[in-house]
């Protein structure tokens, strides 16, 4: 009966994100506010909170939080594990200032602010834990917010992401203060617990130094998706396990290995196959924080509430406002910083809950606290966006700030995207270097873009035909794609999915021959090269030449029986022959 009303609860939040993303989507509203609402709506403290009184509803309520609670936790995970694959561990050491330095004053002072705020109405012990837990913010909700906006790599991103990363690792000091009992000795035992969170840190990353990269290349020879995918949520769950283990967040351990596996030639494929369970378990996640929020406590309380919410904003965008400034960072990032870090994070939920354990917090300071914390998280979408208006507001040229203001390198930005890195492929792509013409190359051979990637060479492992691989491969703000492979049907599979994808994408594809110039041509192909065709041509050019004819005459006539050719196989495959040339690359 148990699994039964577990299923039940995971249908009811499965039916959720089916009907409420979409209806949010198109009143351009942000998926975590409808997730978030839909929580509130259906959780223990909303309709949930009406089962006794009418059976029925429960087929279409959650009755308890802790049915879907444990699952929620792997979207952060998933959500953490995906933000390492877009950095690498030299980037995020280049932003140490901002991690250790603002994020380490901002958990100190917003600790120590909030703390005081409320020992006027709290005793000493309780007021600091209040402002310990309080002064993190929700990793998962302000990435969201910025993802969905796209500007993740932004100034703004870079800088509450910094704050962030430092908060995930003041989770470990402030677990074990909550925790630890008046016996023990606090700084012994923290030292201890720093120690081995330390250790922990320095295993997975040599660990996966040496084990990642010859892991997904033995699975990636398989040439099996299902071996991959399990490969890579083997990797994102065990390590989250393993700093789990030391005191960590298993997202901090996920994200530590998306870092390590961001240097390796599979990290685009991972991203495509992790980005669908980082999407809904993040809805899942959302929607839990929903079912966090007390409407009764709410309801008996609103004035205390309303006060407490206002002052913790206050307090803390305050101060991540001020120290934001004094480490250079520009008025606009400064401001849009302080309103997106000014609510409270999902590690709240946790520390009230050890807190009530160890009657630090009485239940119903506890649940006032939690109702804060739940309510400030359900403003942050909102406060983003009147954080982001504010600062535009403000935005002018200012000194470019290295470590911030530098948007982070990112292969969407290359312009050129080489599917196949043969023989064929590796000239194409030599060609576009020599001509100033930036590119991604893909292959399917795992041996050898380890080889190319011991050379230097941007060449990433994965399957073209997917269209989630080539979305994050750059193909949304690619300029051309390149399709150099000799399997006829794969290079059809290709054109069909990027086509789908980018109408309006150059797209020049290999040939095997005339008649699946043709048929790539139907297919929506700025041009195809035929092997046949241009074997012929090329054999022609060097006769003439080496029977004296004069090369500029030889080298006109090629180019014009060429497209002759292209015109013949357009006209063929029904494309209007006129529109020959493809579009000029830019050079970047």
């Amino acid at each position: 009966m148990h699994n039964l009303v577990a299923t039940k609860d995971m249908l009811v939040v499965l039916g959720a994100a089916a009907i409420v993303v979409p209806f949010v989507r198109r009143f351009n509203v942000s998926p975590v506010l409808g997730f978030l609402a839909a929580g509130v709506a259906l959780g223990p403290n909303g309709l949930g909170a009406l089962g006794p009184l009418l059976p029925a509803i429960d087929w279409v309520t959650i009755r308890e939080r802790e049915t879907i609670a444990a699952i929620a936790e792997y979207g952060v995970v998933f959500l953490l594990f995906v933000i390492g694959l877009e950095l690498t561990l030299a980037r995020l050491t280049s932003m140490r200032r901002l991690v250790f330095g603002l994020g380490g004053l901002q958990v100190l002072l917003s600790a120590l602010a909030i703390g005081l705020v409320a020992s006027r109405f709290l005793d000493l012990p309780a007021a600091l834990t209040v402002g310990a837990a309080l002064a993190l913010s929700s990793t998962a909700i302000v990435i969201e917010v910025l993802a969905g906006e796209k500007r993740v790599a932004s100034a703004t991103g870079r800088a509450t992401f910094a704050i962030l990363i430092c908060q995930d690792l003041a989770v470990v000091p402030i677990l074990f203060i909550v925790g630890s009992h008046p016996e023990g000795s606090v700084l012994q035992g923290l030292a201890f617990g720093l120690i081995k969170a330390a250790v922990t840190i320095g295993l997975i990353v040599v660990v996966g130094k040496f084990l990642l990269a010859p892991l997904f290349r033995m699975v990636a020879g398989r040439d099996s998706r299902e071996f991959f995918m399990a490969a890579t949520l083997l990797v994102a769950i065990g390590t989250g396990m393993v700093a789990a283990s030391a005191g960590l967040s298993m997202a901090l351990g996920a994200f530590i290995a998306g870092l390590l596996i961001a240097e390796t030639e599979y990290r685009r494929a991972v991203e495509a196959t992790i980005e669908p369970f980082k999407s809904l378990l993040l809805g899942v996640f959302f929607f839990a924080v929903g079912m966090s929020l007390d409407l009764a406590t709410v309801l008996q309380h609103p004035g205390l509430v309303v006060a407490a919410l206002t002052c913790l904003l206050l307090v803390k965008g305050l101060l991540v406002f001020v120290l934001a400034r004094v480490f250079r960072l520009s008025r606009p990032v400064a401001i849009e910083a302080a309103f997106l870090l000014a609510p409270a994070g999902e590690f709240a939920f946790v520390v009230f809950q050890i807190a009530a354990d160890e009657s630090i917090l009485a239940p119903d300071q506890a649940a006032l606290a939690v109702a804060v914390a739940s309510l400030s998280m359900a403003l942050t979408p909102l406060l983003g966006i009147a954080g982001h208006r504010l600062g535009k507001r403000f935005e002018r040229p200012v000194p470019v700030d290295p470590e911030v203001q530098a948007p982070l390198p990112t292969d969407g930005a290359r312009r050129a995207i080489v599917v196949g890195y043969g023989r064929v492929g590796h000239l194409v792509a030599d060609m576009l270097g020599r001509h100033g013409v930036s590119y991604l190359a893909v292959d399917a051979d795992a041996r050898g873009v380890a080889h190319w990637r011991r050379e230097s060479k941007s060449v990433y492992w994965g399957d073209a035909t997917d269209a989630a691989f080539l979305e994050r491969c750059g193909l949304m703000e690619a300029s051309a794609l390149v399709v150099t492979i000799d399997k006829a049907k794969e290079v059809e599979a290709i054109v069909a999915t990027a086509r789908a994808l980018r109408p309006e994408l150059v797209i020049v594809a290999r040939a095997r021959d005339a008649d699946h110039a043709r048929s790539l041509y139907a297919m929506g192909v700025t041009d195809a090269v035929p092997e046949t065709i241009e074997a012929s041509l090329q054999l022609s050019e060097a006769a003439l030449v080496g029977l004296g004819v004069a090369t500029g005459p030889v080298i006109a006539s090629i180019h014009e029986r060429r497209d002759e050719f292209r015109q013949e196989l357009q006209g063929a495959a029904g494309r209007p022959t006129h529109a020959v040339k493809p579009k000029r690359l830019r050079s970047s």
